[in-house]
């Protein structure tokens, strides 16, 4: 689950089921309820109807954790983090950062650090279709060191320069499950 309509599925998929829970945030749900077999298939069949996966492997768990704390980080939260990445999610999912690290790349064949800066320029491309700010505030607003900064990277990840982007009126955004 990456945004927030796939947590309104989920859900919605609970409450058919007559499944209680306590929470549904981006990327897991706190079913109160002990789920049967039936329920359990029940609940993965239309998970995928929609698009979602029901995982129970604890490492494949973890990395979606990771995954969705940097998308939470990135595109939902208004203040970016003032700690190092590493800081941020150690202390957040109580693991050591080199075996996140470590895992993430075993199971995505990325690193953590590269999967965090597509996401930034993710939402770098957001900011400047949106044409609110201009490119010093959005370096600011993420945390760039400086615009050029952000223009190296911008270009290096797309190919492209962020006025360049901004020019493009065809050039769409990516999903984020695609990033």
């Amino acid at each position: 689950m990456v945004c927030i309509r796939c947590q309104m599925v989920v859900k919605a998929e609970l409450e058919k089921l007559g499944l209680r829970y306590c929470n549904v945030k981006i990327g897991e749900a706190e079913i109160i309820d002990t789920i049967l077999p039936e329920q359990l298939t029940e609940l993965d069949i239309a998970l995928k109807k929609s698009g979602l996966l029901l995982m129970d492997d604890k490492k494949s768990i973890l990395v979606e954790k990771i995954k969705n704390a940097i998308i939470e980080l990135v595109h939902y939260t208004e203040d970016q983090i003032k700690v190092n990445l590493s800081d941020y999610l150690s202390e957040n999912l109580n693991y050591d950062y080199t075996y996140l690290a470590n895992l993430f790349s075993e199971v995505k064949g990325t690193t953590i650090e590269k999967f965090y800066l597509a996401h930034k320029i993710e939402k770098v491309k957001e900011l400047i279709v949106y044409d609110e700010l201009n490119l010093s505030e959005i370096a600011y607003k993420l945390h760039y060191s400086s615009v050029a900064h952000l223009s190296n990277q911008f270009k290096k990840f797309t190919g492209l320069t962020p006025t360049h982007f901004k020019n493009l009126k065809n050039k769409r955004r990516d999903s984020l499950d695609d990033v």
